[in-house]
């Protein structure tokens, strides 16, 4: 039985858009490899870190949802770990609340703006 994930990642801010493009694909692809079936992939960009992370003040921002079973995880987390681009990762199971509000959140039921201009 697949499980949900939910992983964030920061890449190092000195990636070029193509090789932090190219860090992306390689795990999605590693996570397809593995049996993960990818809900959804999210590149929120160049952020500012809360506390500087070997001496960088910026990261690249990636989340994956995704459903897998636990050996999948271990595997991509083992790959996080051997890879000098990822600053950080954080990989959390997803339980039912939060695969819906998830699935609430893409579909733009929180966002503010639209319904604004949907009641103008």
């Amino acid at each position: 039985m697949l499980n949900n994930y939910e992983t964030v990642f920061i890449l190092n801010p000195v990636l070029s858009d193509d090789q932090m493009k190219d860090a992306v694909g390689n795990y999605e692809q590693l996570l397809k490899d593995n049996g993960a079936e990818i809900v959804n992939l999210e590149m929120w960009g160049l952020k500012k870190l809360a506390y500087a992370i070997q001496h960088k003040s910026t990261g690249f921002y990636n989340l994956i949802e995704f459903k897998a079973d636990p050996k999948t995880v271990a595997a991509l987390e083992i790959e996080f770990k051997r890879d000098e681009k990822i600053m950080r990762f954080l990989t959390v199971s997803l339980d039912k609340h939060a695969v819906e509000y998830n699935a609430r959140r893409k579909s733009g039921a929180f966002n503010k703006k639209k319904k604004e201009e949907a009641a103008a």
